[in-house]
């Protein structure tokens, strides 16, 4: 028994001191030693070393001691598969052997690309990095041109007599002013009026007191001539029902005839004097109705094929920035410009308040739809002037630079980076050049 205990204290003996030996001080404890002496780094900048504890002075973050490896996930990206590297089409989800040969499975990695950038959460919360996502959002576009307002053609009234007279007394005196519709606007005397409205004065007379004849026909006749001298006034003359009535109630001629407004408008132009020979043939008056307006709108023969009838465009005066109206197109003129190629598109607007006035030059912007297209926030993206860039977020702190225009290499719901993608690219172009 003693002999056993005396066997089992020698072994222990033996053991504390080759343990102790290669632990506390022989060779194996001076390269610890030195080891631990190698010092601290910055894991964001390797080339910043120190041989005490502190933080890095480039981006602020805390130096780790050398012997710290990053994990595998770091060093080479997305873990994908395990195969067999003397069989590679055997490939397993987990770890292990392959049975046919008895070979260890080996991890396969994603490969990352030029400009893959890794940064830690601590270090993405101090640079206040946001992500994400791509999405499909329905794009348009707008084409701005200059245009012009001018009066809708369909809307402007001219102002004429049927019947010859001198003008007594103008009421309308002056271009510019608003006239509603029966507005008096001149008076005049017409002999020929006068002469008309005495026959028809006369057949009223005549068809009275031949009301009882006993003659066959006569009754009849002079009805038919009082009906064809108010026929006569009423519409050779223009004579409205309201005048006529007047007339007959009275049962004198006027001599005078007051000529009123056919429509609302604006007095564009004026040949209304008074003591003036007036015509059929002669416009006393031109108006036109602002209401509704027309603008002609100059678009590049480039951009022609944006524009089409019955398309809708925004107007915007050159004197109220900010204010706009919305206008309808309803002709494309056949004629290009020789001068400036452009192409004359006519639009029609309303016109509250009559903002909008003959000639007044405008802004005319064309939205045109591209579809849907898939897009980031603006502040994702990095531009260099030769190449646009964001970030995607592959996770566990990795960032790749994608290429946009987004034709390729970005999926709707992929994490990108939104806030921080300059320090990101900073980054990453140091690390490798991302471009």
């Amino acid at each position: 028994m003693r002999k056993l205990i005396a066997i089992i204290l020698v072994l222990a003996a033996g053991f504390a001191g080759g343990y102790g030996y290669g632990r506390w001080y022989g060779p194996g404890s001076r390269q610890a030693a030195v080891k631990k002496a190698q010092g601290y780094h910055c894991p964001m900048h390797p080339h910043i070393k120190s041989d005490h504890p502190g933080e890095c002075p480039i981006c602020g973050m805390k130096l780790v001691p050398d012997d710290q490896a990053p994990s595998a996930a770091h060093q080479h990206g997305r873990l994908l598969y395990y195969h067999d590297p003397k069989q590679p089409a055997y490939r397993s989800d987990k770890p292990g052997i392959n049975p046919e040969t008895g070979n260890d499975l080996v991890p396969v990695y994603e490969q990352p690309s030029a400009g893959l950038v890794m940064i830690p959460a601590d270090k993405q919360q101090w640079i206040g990095l946001k992500t994400g996502t791509a999405e499909i959002t329905s794009f348009t576009d707008s084409v701005r041109v200059s245009g012009r307002v001018t009066v809708d053609e369909s809307r402007v009234i001219r102002v004429q007599t049927r019947f010859e007279g001198w003008i007594d007394k103008v009421h309308v005196d002056y271009t510019g002013r608003l006239v509603k519709q029966g507005e008096p606007m001149l008076t005049l005397y017409s002999p020929e009026l006068t002469a008309s409205q005495q026959e028809y004065l006369l057949a009223l007379r005549a068809q009275e007191s031949l009301h009882h004849s006993m003659v066959p026909g006569v009754a009849a006749h002079n009805t038919s001539l009082a009906e064809a001298a108010r026929a006569r006034l009423s519409h050779h003359w223009g004579l409205s029902d309201e005048t006529i009535a007047q007339l007959e109630k009275t049962g004198k001629p006027q001599r005078t005839t007051t000529v009123l407004a056919p429509a609302t408008g604006f007095v564009l132009t004026r040949e209304a004097y008074a003591g003036q020979m007036a015509k059929p043939e002669m416009a006393l008056y031109t108006m036109a109705d602002l209401s509704k307006v027309w603008i002609i709108a100059d678009v590049a023969e480039s951009d022609a094929a944006s524009v089409a009838p019955g398309q809708y465009a925004l107007v915007e005066p050159s004197y109220a920035a900010g204010r706009k109206f919305r206008a309808r197109v309803t002709q494309i003129l056949p004629q290009i410009d020789p001068m400036t190629r452009t192409l004359k598109v006519r639009l029609e607007a309303d016109n509250p308040n009559f903002t909008l006035r003959p000639d007044l030059f405008v802004n005319v912007e064309f939205p045109v739809s591209h579809g849907a297209r898939l897009t980031v926030p603006e502040d994702a993206v990095i531009d260099s002037g030769a190449s646009q860039v964001v970030y995607l977020d592959l996770g566990q702190g990795r960032f790749e630079p994608r290429r946009v225009e987004i034709l390729s290499g970005l999926q709707p719901g992929e994490r990108i980076v939104i806030s921080g993608a300059f320090l990101v690219d900073s980054e990453s172009r140091m690390r490798s050049g991302a471009r």
